[in-house]
């Protein structure tokens, strides 16, 4: 792997400063866009070219953030791109959308598409004090149900719906030849996952379709680029909160009140560890027989991670 910008960015942020996104490309015409330290807001995206057709994977939350992932692409030498993959709806993988389009035709799940709709500026809602710029909503035209292959040139993209799992529309984006995977948020890597509006059974699924896809490299949609080995800590955490769900429900404690008395363990060192209470209000909600990604109440989960963190709203940094 390759960086094509400075390798000081790949730090952790310290408070007062966010270092600057950077490229790593991947394999020959596939680069990760990685934008530390991957925390709320600060996702990851790419691109696959073949030197005649541009990819994008995903975007960013702002439209500045969204037109240097543009202004890179071109930088590369790669061409205006005419596709663009969002990997699930959230805001900060969608927001830039606009950023390519025209030009781009935008592709995801259907269930993205509902989703990012339905949504509107989610982002804006949670954190209205960030200069998201000019963010129009722009969902994706073309939609699949299961798996769709799309075509860079003579590189295979597949896309495929592992079910519900982070949201009720995430995307794998797949390169077989390269044994490249964007995992998009089914991965966290040094960061809390968070499956507040998926399904905890739904993301254990998808980390065995991962694993049996049998990528050398794996884009998380947080944190740095990593290989296959990067599944066992995700799944070692999914399953903590599992039993943590089990054990609070069954002693009558509420989702806060089973966060509050957890001990973290070794998943005191991930990020925004905050996202335990929500996530455990989603493992309640299935233990009680909720379908997945049944809509839950969002101001309530917010909430509740607003007060494990301390009283300080969680922060994004985009």
């Amino acid at each position: 792997m390759c960086e094509t910008t400075a390798p000081a960015a790949k730090g952790r942020s310290t408070r007062g400063h966010v270092p600057e996104p950077y490229l790593t490309e991947l394999a020959a015409g596939v680069h990760a866009f990685i934008q530390p330290d991957g925390g709320w807001c600060l996702n990851n995206a790419g691109f696959v070219t073949d030197g005649d057709a541009t990819l994008v994977v995903d975007t960013a939350a702002t439209e500045r953030r969204a037109q240097l992932l543009r202004r890179r692409i071109a930088e590369s030498g790669a061409p205006t791109p005419r596709l663009l993959v969002n990997t699930h709806h959230h805001g900060d993988h969608t927001y830039g959308n606009s950023v390519f389009t025209p030009e781009a035709t935008i592709v995801g799940h259907a269930a993205c598409r509902s989703e990012l709709l339905a949504a509107g500026h989610q982002l804006h809602a949670v954190w209205p004090q960030v200069e998201y710029g000019d963010i129009r909503l722009t969902p994706p035209t073309v939609t699949y149900r299961e798996e769709l292959t799309l075509h860079v040139g003579g590189t295979e993209v597949r896309l495929i719906h592992p079910g519900v799992a982070h949201t009720t529309g995430d995307t794998i984006v797949w390169l077989p030849r390269q044994r490249v995977v964007f995992a998009g948020d089914l991965v966290f890597h040094g960061g809390t996952p968070f499956l507040f509006m998926g399904s905890l059974a739904g993301s254990l699924r998808a980390l065995r379709l991962l694993r049996s896809l049998d990528a050398a490299v794996v884009v998380p949609g947080h944190g740095p680029v990593a290989g296959p080995e990067v599944y066992d800590g995700v799944e070692r955490y999914l399953e903590f909160v599992g039993r943590l769900a089990e054990e609070g429900r069954a002693a009558g404690r509420t989702p806060l009140e089973a966060a509050r008395g957890a001990d973290l363990g070794p998943f005191a060192e991930l990020a925004e560890p905050e996202r335990l209470v929500a996530n455990l209000h989603r493992a309640y909600a299935e233990l009680a027989g909720a379908a997945p990604g049944s809509p839950l109440d969002v101001v309530a989960g917010f909430g509740d991670m607003t007060v494990l963190n301390g009283g300080v709203p969680v922060a994004c940094h985009a």
